[in-house]
């Protein structure tokens, strides 16, 4: 189960700034501060950008190596971003994110995810490979989260090898060094 504890704009701006005067690390209030409590792994540190995403989920149809049955296997994402500090790309296998303004690449690795009925998880990943000397460059962690679609259908009259591009929108919390995992509190 998920809750979330979300602070008002002047609240959240005292905060902020009340933390602020306790270290330099930080340079401006963000948008806002959601502290998610669940039982998956959460990621608290700066954030360097935050990005909405749209596209599509690309699913292949394989048979099952245990069951033989076939079934919708993800492929890649396939969408845009942009959002804070002028960034804007393009996400796809590796998973990666491709920054068109700099040229920068960030490629994450699954450490948790949260299940969704109606959509596709929300995840935290692990920078795993870096491109480039931009923005994208100094991402540790990665957030996705307030998705919506992207969720195979049930299988149907697939056949082996058939694609499926299914729809679906998430933001995405690019983290840089600093941050800190760590389990979430019950």
């Amino acid at each position: 189960m998920k809750s979330r504890l979300t602070f008002t704009r002047p609240i959240l701006v005292a905060l902020v700034l009340g933390a602020c005067a306790l270290t330099a690390a930080c340079a401006t209030p963000p948008d806002e501060i959601t502290i998610d409590v669940s039982d998956k792994i959460r990621a608290d540190g700066p954030i360097i950008a935050k990005v909405h995403a749209t596209g599509f989920q690309v699913y292949i149809c394989k048979a099952d190596a245990v069951s033989g049955q076939l079934a919708w296997t993800l492929k890649a994402p396939d969408a845009t971003f942009e959002g804070a500090n002028g960034l804007k790309g393009k996400h796809y296998a590796g998973p990666t994110w491709e920054s068109t303004v700099d040229g920068s690449k960030v490629v994450g690795k699954k450490l948790a995810e949260e299940v969704h009925a109606d959509a596709i998880p929300w995840l935290l990943l692990a920078a795993a490979d870096h491109t480039g000397n931009g923005l994208l460059s100094t991402v540790t962690y990665i957030q996705r989260i307030n998705t919506t679609g992207g969720k195979a259908p049930p299988i149907g009259n697939a056949q082996a090898g058939d694609e499926l591009p299914v729809a679906y929108t998430a933001d995405y919390i690019f983290r840089g060094p600093g941050t800190t995992t760590q389990p979430a509190k019950p």
